[in-house]
């Protein structure tokens, strides 16, 4: 059975705001590691606050600037919603449509609801519920899109973190869950935990073969 987190927020608070076209910024952080989910954020900014200063493609940041916007985006966001896509579901339909039904399960989870998404990438999701427009580099040039990788990419860290401590030894808190060469170590040696992505070609070698290279 498939696991998936969501959480939202609606800071809703006029008509004005309500009526106005509201676009949400998309974006995901975790498509590449071999253990943990993919998580997708959606992001309605509101136009009546202030500015959220220093955004940009999550990537970019350090972790102290990425957590200290996580925190004014929460606070400074219409409405978002955050979306975990769990390593079995992941293995059974493929990273790629994991992601993409994140983003739909993401934008499904905004209230209000978005009128139009912009999604970092260059592909949409055949089950949008609203239109949708990609942007290749839009995490570095939407405010939104840049919100939403941030709340994406910090959510999941925060879960590795979490991981590290029910699963120790493999690194998870350091590495995120992606193939360094710390983490191939540790998978050799420990095996994978119910976390790791089985259809991903280490894992799914150690898994099939018995050994790791």
């Amino acid at each position: 059975m498939a696991e998936v987190m969501t959480k939202q927020r609606d800071n809703t608070t006029n008509a004005e705001t309500v009526v106005a076209r509201l676009i949400a910024g998309v974006d995901e952080a975790g498509r590449g590691p071999l253990a943990g989910p993919v998580t997708v954020a959606a992001v309605i900014l509101d136009p009546s606050k202030p500015r959220i200063r220093g955004l940009d493609d999550s990537k970019k940041l350090t972790e102290s600037k990425r957590e200290a916007l996580y925190e004014k985006i929460i606070d400074r966001a219409l409405a978002y919603s955050i979306v975990m896509v769990m390593s079995d579901e992941i293995d059974r339909i493929n990273i790629f449509q994991a992601t993409m039904t994140g983003m739909c399960r993401a934008l499904s989870g905004l209230t209000p609801a978005a009128h139009e998404a912009w999604i970092d990438g260059n592909a949409l999701p055949r089950e949008l519920p609203c239109a949708g427009r990609a942007i290749v580099g839009g995490d570095g040039l939407e405010p939104s899109i840049s919100a939403a990788s941030i709340l994406a990419k910090v959510t999941r860290d925060r879960w590795m973190v979490e991981l590290d401590r029910e699963h120790p030894g493999y690194g998870f808190a350091v590495h995120k869950g992606y193939g360094t060469p710390q983490h191939l170590a540790a998978l050799k040696q420990l095996g994978p935990c119910p976390h790791h992505r089985r259809s991903f070609a280490p894992v799914k070698i150690l898994v099939d073969q018995g050994v790791l290279f």
